[in-house]
């Protein structure tokens, strides 16, 4: 297994995305900590991975909270020894008119999606540090840090600012034997994504902007969640990886299967 005797971290787990990569590190040997507000949710989910056989436990943190993303890395280190891969996925969207997005509902998106996924880097990172012995961290950006949706300024803003902490953390920590690299999903089938699913006009606007023809699956994302945890990716740091279906190479629409 890829990733036996490692420990890792994994913000807004209890669903999606997040339980998706929680469940894939578990399969590899990975002693998974999954974070998220979802509490009962988030205890089920690390049941479930319990229950297949892996190693899990949940804590609930609010990643816009410094004090509680402290407290949740000093948790992990409590319950299993150390830290060595952190995925700072929790996200939230709001989606509105640009004219009428109201501040408080900016600062809400930006607190979680970006502030987030900064104090689950630096802490995670200042572990890793103590530790001396590296270690990768993860950040979940979006295809729309590179695009833009008009209807949700607040989600694209900080999946572009993701990106750029991405970069700036893989320096500044390059030398400290801690990598840093991103995942950008395209549109991938969570729960979030049913009311698109179930919408067959919006579900051929997707699939016309996707040249492998399908929306992605969240075990696709924990694939290369794995990926870039595990020492196969030992030379990249820095990077955002985008498993989107080919959409972002796209310059035109594609024919959609009936």
């Amino acid at each position: 297994m890829r990733l036996e005797n490692k420990v890792a971290l994994v913000t807004g787990a209890a669903a999606g995305i997040g339980l998706a990569c929680a469940k894939s590190l578990a399969k590899e040997g990975a002693k998974v900590v999954m974070a998220d507000v979802a509490a009962e949710r988030g205890e089920a989910a690390a049941e479930s991975i319990r229950g297949d056989g892996g190693e899990a436990i949940f804590v609930t943190c609010d990643v816009g909270d410094k004090k509680e993303v402290e407290a949740l890395v000093a948790r992990s280190v409590e319950a299993f020894g150390k830290l060595d891969i952190a995925i700072a996925n929790a996200g939230i969207v709001h989606a509105c008119d640009f004219l009428e997005l109201e501040e408080e509902d900016w600062d809400r998106v930006l607190r979680v999606n970006l502030k987030g996924v900064f104090l689950t880097g630096q802490a995670a990172a200042r572990q890793m540090v103590e530790q001396g012995t590296g270690g990768t961290i993860i950040n979940m950006s979006s295809v729309n840090g590179v695009m833009a949706i008009p209807t949700i300024t607040p989600y694209v803003v900080s999946k572009g600012g993701v990106n750029q902490l991405t970069k700036s953390m893989a320096l500044s920590l390059a030398d400290k034997n801690i990598r840093v690299n991103a995942i950008g999903p395209g549109s991938i089938h969570t729960e979030v994504f049913e009311k698109v699913a179930n919408d067959p006009a919006k579900m051929e606007g997707i699939l016309s902007r996707t040249p492998m023809g399908r929306v992605g699956d969240p075990s696709e994302i924990g694939s290369v969640a794995v990926f870039l945890a595990s020492e196969e990716s030992s030379y990249i740091t820095g990077q955002t990886i985008y498993p989107d279906g080919g959409r972002l190479a796209l310059n035109y629409t594609v024919p959609v299967k009936k």
